[in-house]
């Protein structure tokens, strides 16, 4: 008679993470995708420096996976595109992306112009 052995599995799912801003950068082994939350904060204390929380959630992943990532991205968008309609640039991003050219030419102070914005 065999005896049974079993496994106790624990998972941690970790935590929600809202990313405004993401990056990709690469070596020869691995991509690297940087999700960022970036988020001013006001303090009375601080009279004129701003002051941010920053955020990050790295994940590094060999290139074929980067790959397959894309495949299924692009896939899902596909899918969610053919129920819901196509994805468009929300429209106050388009107006801040034509007040910002716009800007580019005119000398602003940095306090008019987040440098979170990219």
């Amino acid at each position: 008679m065999t005896e049974k052995k079993s496994i106790n599995i624990g998972i941690n799912d970790g935590n929600e993470f809202f990313a405004h801003e993401t990056s990709v950068h690469f070596n020869p082994t691995q991509f690297i995708i940087d999700f960022r939350n970036i988020t001013p904060r006001l303090d009375p204390r601080a009279k004129e420096t701003p002051f941010m929380v920053l955020k990050h959630n790295l994940i590094l992943i060999d290139p074929w996976h980067a790959k397959e990532v894309l495949r299924i991205l692009t896939n899902t968008i596909e899918r969610y595109e053919k129920q819901f309609g196509r994805i468009d640039q929300p429209k106050a991003v388009k107006k801040y992306l034509k007040e910002a050219k716009k800007l580019k030419d005119k000398k602003v102070p940095k306090s008019q112009t987040p440098s979170y914005m990219g």
